[in-house]
């Protein structure tokens, strides 16, 4: 695999995690949970679709999308997926950093586990 392959699916593997982040803070808006709380299916559907953070992940994850076809138009896909567990490390990151969470002892060992399996898969 070159470096231009691998830095490929970093970049496609951390617009995914910045989209789960702004699916995250649109789901999170008070509108959206408004809705979410009320019983109109709707009113709900409504909410979430016209949240612009909503919006933003979609596009987001739309864009990593096409990054990762130009990934797997150059290598096998048993090759480059893997490294899809990056993101895991990543969207950790981008959770604590951005958003606020807990980094916990629990996260951090499955985190860790998560890295080794990828360097196995990557060797293999």
């Amino acid at each position: 695999m070159t470096l231009r392959i691998f830095l490929l699916i970093l970049v496609s593997v951390t617009i995914s995690a910045l989209a789960q982040v702004a699916l995250k803070r649109g789901m999170a808006g008070p509108i959206v949970q408004r809705a979410l709380d009320g019983d109109d299916l709707m009113q709900k559907l409504v909410a979430v679709s016209l949240s612009p953070m909503v919006f933003l992940g979609l596009a987001l994850y739309a864009m990593g999308a096409v990054v990762w076809l130009l990934v797997l138009a150059r290598i096998d896909v048993s090759q480059a997926y893997p490294f899809v567990g990056i993101g895991f490390l990543i969207t950790l990151g981008f959770g604590v950093l951005v958003l606020g969470e807990a980094v916990t002892l629990a996260r951090v060992i499955g985190i860790v586990f998560v890295g080794i399996g990828i360097i196995f898969l990557s060797r293999s």
